[in-house]
């Protein structure tokens, strides 16, 4: 794999396609060095690199700040395949999680990537609770996601060991995926298809067209340099004379996740920079093998809540896992788990209120993720506060894609995120005004189809 640090910006030393044919048209500008720069690798920055390189004549670099992909949110999650329950009738959540959990479905089938439709329960210990899951039964059934109420009767024959006192809800499109495995997927075709990785390639400084040149310019740290922080990504290592650290593209997206608000804030002026906040959630390990469902375990949705609740979800070889809490923190880096004996107490209430036989002296801390948030707000659209993802064409900054507050479901809905960066992009951005696109695309990846079509 190659870093921009090993790569001079000539265009055909990026590979043996020869420039002409990785522009759009053959009007196309030839002075930039790729036409796509995507910053940021993890699912869904993997699934736009890898949408964006399947069309023809395209060239497309990965832009990594760590030494390998993928090892931040998108691996540090419940691995859950999720249905579209929670996020509203009108909200991006819900268009691209329906969408994407169909396209990850496919996807994972026919490339034999481990994944397990195993549905979900969401259940409910009292009336209030009840009133909860009858809300998001009938938002379902409005949105066409299946879901249906489970007998006392039936949910004790299947589960005898989970508590529903009140009722339960099952989720049968739900399911979970090895992500990594996703990942490793999507990385592999996005490079056989030419596309080229820049690993351990932190952004420090990014510059918009001008009128003279029409092309953005991204600088990445020299070996040297340290890592930029959050608070202040604009302070970071400038272009030192006489050193090659810098590429050129007709367009940039921004998909990096727990600093996608540093990129943005390196782009856009400073009224429209964006504060980020940090959702840590702590997930925890069992050790016993007993009591062990077959499905996930939900409680009922919080209006106003980080996250949904501290839930149970299996990996792909049966293990029980509980998580996430939801704890704010000041750093994109504070991942490890968080050890307070107060958090940790209220998980274990969690769990015991609908896993009442656990032995809870089996329960111990495992590893944390962080969401990246644009303010402390709700995961599930009842209730006040409720943030939905951020992805548009910025006003003012045409090739500029900026997506925001991509948490979950953003790996359910990853390849589906990947086709809406391709609609903005070619259905009423810079690229489908200014050039002549190609609608034909390459092999491998057959999951995606022009305008959305499966």
């Amino acid at each position: 794999m190659n870093t921009l640090r090993g790569l001079r910006p000539v265009c055909h030393s990026f590979g043996p396609t020869p420039p002409s044919t990785r522009l759009f048209s053959s009007t196309g500008r030839l002075h930039a060095d790729f036409t796509h720069a995507v910053v940021g690798a993890g699912a869904v920055g993997l699934a736009i690199a890898k949408r964006l390189q399947q069309i023809a004549g395209a060239s497309v670099v990965l832009i990594e700040k760590h030494g390998m992909v993928g090892s931040e949110t998108s691996s540090r999650n419940s691995e859950v395949i999720h249905a579209g329950l929670y996020y509203g009738h009108d909200s991006l959540k819900t268009k691209l999680c329906l969408k994407g959990k169909q396209m990850m479905y496919d996807y994972c089938s026919r490339n034999h990537i481990s994944h397990m439709n195993c549905g979900k329960w969401v259940v409910a210990q009292d009336q209030d609770q009840l009133d909860s899951l009858e809300d998001v039964h009938k938002f379902a059934g409005s949105i066409g996601v299946p879901t249906r109420f489970i007998s006392a009767e039936e949910a004790k024959q299947r589960e005898p060991d989970v508590r529903a006192e009140a009722g339960a809800l099952e989720s049968p499109s739900t399911g979970i995926v090895d992500s990594h495995g996703f990942m490793q997927f999507m990385h592999g075709e996005f490079e056989d298809l030419g596309g080229i990785t820049a690993l351990a390639s932190p952004v420090t400084r990014i510059q918009a067209p001008t009128a003279g040149n029409g092309d953005w310019k991204i600088w990445t740290a020299p070996p040297q340099a340290s890592e930029p922080q959050p608070s202040s990504p604009s302070a970071a290592v400038p272009e030192l004379e006489g050193e090659d650290t810098s590429i050129t593209a007709e367009t940039i997206i921004n998909s990096a996740g727990l600093y996608a608000c540093a990129i943005n804030n390196m782009i856009l002026p400073e009224e429209r920079h964006r504060t980020p906040f940090y959702a840590k959630g702590t997930y925890f390990s069992y050790s016993k093998s007993f009591p062990n469902p077959k499905t996930l375990i939900y409680p009922a949705p919080i209006p106003g809540h980080g996250g949904l609740g501290t839930h149970l979800t299996l990996d792909m070889a049966g293990r029980v896992r509980f998580g996430p809490d939801v704890e704010w923190v000041d750093s994109p880096n504070d991942l490890a788990p968080s050890p307070n004996s107060k958090r940790f107490a209220a998980a274990l209430e969690d769990i015991k209120s609908y896993l009442p036989g656990i032995d809870t002296d089996a329960v111990s801390l495992d590893y944390a993720g962080i969401r990246p948030k644009l303010g402390k707000l709700g995961a599930v659209a009842s209730g006040k506060g409720f943030q939905d993802f951020y992805i548009k064409m910025e006003e003012g900054y045409d090739g500029f894609v900026n997506l925001l507050g991509i948490e979950s479901p953003g790996l359910t809905s990853s390849l589906a995120i990947a086709e809406e960066v391709y609609e903005i992009l070619y259905r009423g951005g810079k690229a489908s005004q200014s050039m002549d696109r190609q609608e034909v695309i390459r092999e491998p990846g057959k999951e995606f189809g022009i305008g959305g079509d499966q």
